[in-house]
């Protein structure tokens, strides 16, 4: 009997984005975010010096984004874009559009 597909596995780091901008000196970044299959949706996790993001549960990847984003940019990151690296073991970077995320007003 196989195992069940990535996606469908919870607690399960399923894929990797790559989330770059300014941090709140100015300075560019680029770090790596984790996200996991939860058993009621997605999780977002980056680490940037001693800034840990997480979010809650969220019911879709592109939401989860969003909030990390979010939380990020409440203490001043801006610029901030993210794109799939990984799915899996499986290499995408190359092949994916950079989502940008606007700078809150």
């Amino acid at each position: 009997m196989s195992a069940p597909p990535l996606i469908f596995r919870k607690n399960t780091l399923i894929e990797k984005h790559q989330i770059e901008g300014n941090d709140p000196p100015g300075r560019y970044f680029s770090r790596i975010v984790l996200i996991t299959r939860t058993a009621t949706g997605y999780t977002a996790k980056a680490q940037y010096e001693s800034v840990i993001a997480e979010t809650p549960s969220l019911p879709t990847i592109a939401e989860a984004l969003r909030h990390l984003v979010g939380q990020l940019q409440k203490i001043g990151f801006t610029r901030l874009r993210t794109r799939l690296n990984f799915r899996g073991k499986k290499y995408y970077a190359e092949k994916e559009p950079w989502v940008n995320y606007p700078d809150p007003a």
